[in-house]
C-alpha cells in the first residue's frame, strides 16, 4: 500500500447502514493518521438524506443508482433491475477513477453493485452484517469478501461456507455517541425532565414508526402515570404526534412530562444518557446503541421485516437478559404497562437487566474492522 491510502464505503438505505460506516470511517481517520497515511475516503451508493453527514467528515460521495433485491415475486422487480446493472456500470466508472485499497460494505441498495465492481478490479472487500439474518445483498457478496463481520453470532449460520470468514464485533458505534456520556440525573435536567423520575426513550428511527406512535398516544395518560417519555417520533410523523398529544391538554401532574422530537441529532448521547428503558423496533441500530449506555430495552420486532430479521435480533438480545420482547399483535396496555412496571419497579432487577445489556454490547467494533481494513489493504 503507497503512503496515500484509499478506501471505499459502500451500502445506504437506512441508518442503520450508514451509522456504522460513519463510525468505521471516524476509526480509519485516526488510525490512518497514526500510521502516517494520507487517507482519501470516498462513500459510493444511492444518493440519499445521510450525504450531509459524509460531507460533515470530508468523505467524498459518489453516487449510483440502486435497486433493491428482493426475494419475492413483485412487479418492482423488473423496475429495479434495470437500476441494478446501470448502477453496477456507474460503480465500475467510480471506483476506475478512484482505484481504492480497500473496499467496506454494510450492506443495502447499492452495496451489491459495488462489491462487485471491486472484486472485478481485484480491489479487496470487507463486509459487516447487522443483523441475526443476513440480508441479500451481504449473503451475495459474502463471495467476494476477504473478511466478514457480525453483529449477532447467529448471523454466521446464514453465509454457508463464507462462515469460515465470519468474526463477532457486534456492531460499530460511534466513538462521538459513547465517550461523553453524562449521568441519567444530568442528562435528565439537560432535557427539560425531572431527574429523580423514570425516563422511557422511545426510538423510531428517522422514519418512525407509526404503530408503536398510536399505541403511545392513545394510552399516553396511563404510561405517564409510570414514567416521563422522551418520544422520537420519525421526521415524517412529529407534526401529527406533537399536534395530538397537545390536543389531549395534558394537566398536572402529567405537565412536562412527555416531549416528542422528530429526530435526534446532537443530543442522541443525553437522550440515551437519560433513559431508564428504551422501547423501539429491532433494528440492529437500536438495540447496539441501547446497549452501548447499558439501558434495558423493551423490543417491539416489524412484522414485515425483510428475512424476519428483526425478531431475530430482538430474541437473541433477550435471550442474553437485555431486554423483552412484545409481538407487535400483542402490544396491549395491559402487558406492556405490566412489563415496564416490572424493569421501572424494581431496581435490583433493572440493574441486572442493565448490565447484561451492557454486556450484548463489544466495545471496540469500529476499531478492529478500521484495523482489519488497514492490513487488508497492504
Amino acid at each position: 500500500m503507497s503512503e496515500t491510502f484509499r478506501v471505499v464505503l459502500t451500502g445506504g438505505g437506512s441508518g442503520g447502514h450508514i451509522y456504522p460506516l460513519l463510525a468505521v470511517a471516524d476509526e480509519l481517520d485516526r488510525k490512518a493518521a497514526a500510521l502516517g497515511f494520507v487517507e482519501e475516503r470516498y462513500y459510493v451508493g444511492p444518493h440519499d438524506s445521510y450525504a450531509p453527514l459524509f460531507a460533515a467528515r470530508d468523505i467524498a460521495s459518489r453516487n449510483i443508482l440502486a435497486g433493491k433485491l428482493r426475494r419475492y415475486a413483485s412487479f418492482q422487480n423488473i423496475l429495479d433491475i434495470p437500476k441494478v446493472l446501470i448502477g453496477f456500470v456507474q460503480a465500475l466508472w467510480q471506483l476506475y477513477l478512484i482505484m481504492p485499497d480497500v473496499i467496506f460494505s454494510k450492506g443495502g441498495p447499492g452495496a451489491l453493485p459495488v462489491v462487485v465492481a471491486g472484486w472485478f478490479y481485484r480491489v479487496p472487500v470487507v463486509i459487516h452484517e447487522s443483523d441475526a439474518v443476513p440480508g441479500l445483498t451481504n449473503r451475495w457478496s459474502a463471495r467476494f469478501a476477504k473478511k466478514i463481520f457480525l453483529s449477532f453470532a447467529d448471523a454466521a449460520d446464514g453465509f454457508g461456507r463464507a462462515a469460515a470468514k465470519t468474526e463477532v464485533t457486534g456492531a460499530p458505534v460511534r466513538r462521538e455517541l459513547i465517550e461523553h456520556r453524562s449521568s441519567p440525573e444530568a442528562a435528565k435536567e439537560s432535557l427539560g425532565f425531572e431527574k429523580e423520575k423514570p425516563l422511557l426513550l422511545i426510538l423510531g428511527g428517522s422514519q418512525g414508526s407509526i404503530r408503536i406512535n398510536e399505541f403511545i398516544l392513545e394510552y399516553l395518560p396511563q404510561i405517564l402515570a409510570e414514567t416521563q417519555i422522551l418520544h422520537q417520533t420519525g421526521v415524517a410523523n412529529f407534526a401529527d404526534v406533537e399536534k395530538l398529544a397537545r390536543a389531549m391538554q395534558m394537566d398536572a401532574p402529567f405537565t412536562n412530562r412527555y416531549q416528542p422530537v422528530n429526530y435526534f441529532t446532537d443530543t442522541y448521547e443525553a437522550a440515551l444518557s437519560a433513559a431508564d428503558v428504551v422501547l423501539g423496533r429491532a433494528g440492529s441500530g437500536v438495540i447496539f446503541e441501547g446497549a452501548a449506555f447499558g439501558k434495558p430495552e423493551i423490543l417491539i420486532p416489524l412484522p414485515d421485516a425483510a428475512n424476519d430479521h428483526q425478531r431475530a435480533n430482538a430474541y437473541a438480545f433477550a435471550k442474553a437478559g437485555g431486554g423483552i420482547v412484545i409481538e407487535e399483535a400483542n402490544l396491549l396496555p395491559g402487558l406492556f404497562l405490566n412489563e415496564l412496571k416490572k424493569i421501572l419497579g424494581n431496581h435490583d432487577a433493572q440493574a441486572t437487566m442493565g448490565n447484561a445489556s451492557a454486556s450484548f454490547f463489544k466495545p471496540g467494533g469500529a476499531e478492529t474492522i478500521a484495523e482489519t481494513l488497514l492490513k487488508t489493504a497492504m
